[in-house]
């Protein structure tokens, strides 16, 4: 069921805000979200959580992390907003189920385009990932926090977090087969990449474009609803989501890496597993697009996606640079 602008004014009425004078549904992914422009011109964004996703205690752990973010690294993340109870989060009931709302200062800017000139957007994503590490890696989370795990079998299983890559448009025939080698290998270098605390914890899981606002220099971070346990190179391969094959990720990589190194020290081990990584996130969409095809997103990467993966792969499996050439 997805919720209508008249629940979003039932909504707004949890916070101490101006009534709402206009509203407009400005993406659907995961969750709803809603731009919202107050009485007094004041504007919001409110964000109305897909049912089942996450529990009451993963999004209040969400942002916990946000606040503490905003406090200790002063990054340009979003704020959520308290209700008149003083909770950050609201549930709302619609038609006789809950639906948990958050509603978040208004950000500005404008989301990137894929193509020429995204170097300088990576370079600072890169230094934002390393500061969001190494504040993971030093933060003393709250008794109870709790948020999803990115393992391999989260990803890759038939009940995996974002569904069954094998049931994904287009995996059959020679397809299937490449991916259920890659799905064996990937597996196996994860496992040898290991879980140590240098190269695993909390992280956004989820830097792609669509998550960034760009407002002249201002590079914002929104979107944290994916955020959760995972390796930290996987920030890289979020951040190029549904690009993955594009030759231009090669210079995007190294964008990354250029904002990221100055600030946190990694291994050659670390630098090797962004590749999987991607191998990984790429697998990952092809569960998740299969499993939201009530999506535009879903529906507009869907052509070509799974062969593209395939693709991917054999460069994976056969040890070759992945943006050599174009695909």
């Amino acid at each position: 069921m997805h919720p209508s602008p008249a629940f979003a004014v039932r909504a707004l009425k949890q916070w101490p805000i101006a009534p709402a004078v206009g509203i407009r549904l400005v993406n659907f992914s995961e969750n709803h979200t809603f731009a919202i422009t107050a009485a007094d011109g004041a504007r919001y964004c409110l964000r109305v959580h897909r049912p089942g996703y996450q529990s009451t205690q993963s999004i209040e752990s969400e942002l916990t992390w946000l606040d503490a973010l905003r406090a200790d690294t002063g990054l340009p993340v979003p704020q959520p907003l308290a209700g008149h109870d003083d909770l950050l989060l609201q549930s709302i009931d619609e038609d006789g189920h809950l639906r948990h709302c958050v509603l978040f200062g208004h950000i500005e800017g404008r989301e990137p385009s894929f193509g020429s000139g995204l170097e300088p957007i990576f370079e600072i994503l890169g230094g934002y990932a390393a500061r969001m590490h190494e504040h993971a890696a030093n933060w003393a989370r709250p008794s109870g926090f709790t948020r999803h795990v990115w393992s391999a079998d989260q990803v890759l299983d038939s009940d995996g977090l974002w569904g069954d890559w094998r049931s994904a448009p287009g995996v059959d025939g020679s397809v299937r087969t490449v991916l259920d080698r890659l799905d064996e290998r990937l597996r196996a270098d994860l496992a040898a990449y290991g879980t140590d605390a240098d190269r695993f914890g909390l992280i956004h899981a989820d830097m792609r474009l669509g998550n960034l606002l760009v407002d002249e220099e201002r590079v914002s971070l929104i979107d944290f609803d994916d955020s959760g346990f995972c390796w930290f190179a996987y920030d890289f391969a979020a951040a190029v989501s549904f690009h993955e094959t594009e030759p231009e990720i090669a210079s995007l990589k190294d964008a990354w890496l250029r904002g990221y190194l100055p600030q946190r020290a990694v291994t050659r081990e670390d630098i090797a597993a962004l590749d999987t990584m991607v191998l990984l996130r790429r697998m990952a969409l092809l569960a998740w697009i299969g499993s939201h095809n009530d999506t535009e997103l879903a529906r507009g990467h869907e052509p070509g996606f799974a062969n593209g993966t395939a693709e991917l792969a054999a460069r994976y499996l056969a040890g070759r640079d992945l943006w050599s050439l174009t695909l």
